[in-house]
């Protein structure tokens, strides 16, 4: 009788094991559906929700961080035709989107909320070489004006190269012969971004924060083209939920007039938290005859050489002033562009534009917006002090990083909110399996023990009759 409860007791195990194994593969599927309806309810743009927390103000603090072209042999440019020989200036940091988004409305007809995105730059000088008040010996911003917006005959009497300060090559400052004020970024303090009007994801998880309107416009009409004027994607601090690695991500971006897409390079840890890192491809600012799709691009013959320039855009019908947008030293441009000037040295790591975004979420944690502003000077007959220049060269002026990254605080409350849930749900699915599988085991292998050994007994008993 003992034998055989050992070996009932056994199948029972065997049994339970077997049974405790398939809830925790059960669970799978189950415990599947709850992360993802978990998350889905969690990535929604309304009061209440994880996203809405992040969306309506950033914790993480956003910097734009500056690093000025000082041109070393102006004279010597100027009166010889000479290369621009350039000196790196930086960073000259500054914390950027601190100010929450106003006038936020939402639109429950269509599922989309509105707002405006306010700019305000505050100087940082302990993440800064120097103060606002540094000079540097840049392009006369009057002169690349002129000479880009005037075809008449105008002797205008200022120097090619002029020396200001950062904050007024950034900022503003008052030209006395244009009687306006002149700056990169001018104006920037107290000005909107917008008005946005995005998808809350409240009806489609798979269109949260994707852009509707901008300006109110559908798309843009900077580029006289269909495809070039569209708006895709979101801003690119945050995307749907559950990516696929193999997508690229879209994004639209003001600055540069335009949408782009990022492409997954790896994956990488970020405070304990997994993300994947989405880079600008080498094909967005390529030229048309490598890819096509830019070809709505290209506006001028004479900044693009006839369209087969690489690496830069021409955005002087949305700015109103001729400016050109590349990529940090000309990264991913035609070699020509970097062996017109001296001083630069183009970097895959330090100047190249990336999005690390959790990808269960679909939030960006990490980021590096990084674009170079520059303008051109040539050879010509109504810029007095320009007569002697003996080619077009398109001169960096700044080049910029605009990067945020998520705190510890907010790392562990991420963690704690959203991720401890997935965590949990995954670790009460495997433990599960993993019991059931080892009692399973366990059970039939001493099943498989004491049943022999109940074999050799009775053969053994059978024996001993027999004598």
């Amino acid at each position: 009788m003992g034998c055989c409860n050992k070996l009932c007791g056994l199948k029972a195990g065997i049994g339970a094991g077997i049974a405790v194994a398939i809830l925790g593969i059960i669970l799978i599927p189950v415990g599947n559906n709850i992360i993802r309806e978990t998350v889905t309810k969690e990535s929604v743009i309304e009061p209440g929700t994880t996203a809405w927390e992040n969306w309506v103000s950033a914790d993480a603090p956003v910097y734009r961080q500056f690093w000025l072209f000082d041109v070393q042999n102006p004279l010597d440019v100027v009166e010889n035709g000479s290369k621009p020989k350039l000196v790196e200036k930086g960073p000259y940091t500054y914390k950027t989107r601190y100010l929450p988004k106003e006038n936020i409305t939402a639109n429950p007809e269509n599922h989309t909320i509105s707002f405006l995105l306010p700019a305000g730059a505050i100087f940082e000088p302990s993440m800064s070489v120097g103060s606002e008040e540094d000079s540097v010996t840049s392009l006369n911003l009057a002169v690349a004006v002129m000479s880009g917006l005037y075809e008449h005959n105008i002797n205008y009497g200022a120097l090619a190269f002029t020396r200001r300060t950062v904050r007024e090559i950034l900022w503003g400052y008052k030209d006395p012969i244009l009687k306006g004020t002149l700056g990169l970024f001018f104006p920037y303090n107290g000005t909107y971004d917008g008005p946005y009007s995005v998808f809350t994801g409240k009806d489609d998880i798979s269109k949260v924060s994707i852009i509707d309107s901008w300006q109110g416009e559908k798309k843009v009409s900077f580029w006289n083209n269909t495809y070039c004027d569209m708006i895709n994607g979101t801003d690119g601090s945050s995307f749907s939920p559950f990516l696929d690695k193999k997508k690229p991500l879209y994004f639209f971006s003001p600055d540069i007039s335009r949408s782009v897409s990022a492409e997954y390079e790896r994956s990488l840890n970020l405070k304990g938290i997994e993300v994947y890192r989405f880079k600008l491809p080498p094909l967005t600012l390529a030229s048309p005859a490598v890819n096509p799709d830019n070809q709505c691009f290209c506006t001028d013959s004479v900044v693009s050489k006839n369209c087969t320039l690489a690496g830069v855009l021409d955005i002087t019908s949305s700015r109103g002033q001729p400016v050109y947008i590349s990529l940090p030293h000309f990264l991913h441009g035609s070699p020509y562009l970097v062996e017109d000037v001296e001083g630069l040295g183009p970097s895959e790591e330090h100047h190249v534009t990336f999005l690390d975004v959790e990808p269960t979420t679909g939030f960006s944690l990490r980021f590096a917006k990084r674009l170079q502003v520059n303008m051109m000077y040539g050879p010509s007959k109504i810029i007095t002090v320009l007569k002697k220049v003996k080619d077009y060269t398109i001169l960096p002026i700044v080049w910029l990083n605009e990067t945020a990254s998520l705190d510890d605080k907010t790392a562990d409350r991420f963690k704690k909110e959203l991720l401890s849930r997935v965590d949990m749900l995954e670790t009460v699915q495997f433990t599960l399996i993993g019991l059931g599988s080892a009692a399973f085991v366990l059970c039939t292998v001493a099943h498989c023990l004491v049943s022999r050994n109940n074999n050799k007994l009775v053969k053994h008993c059978f024996w001993f009759k027999g004598v």
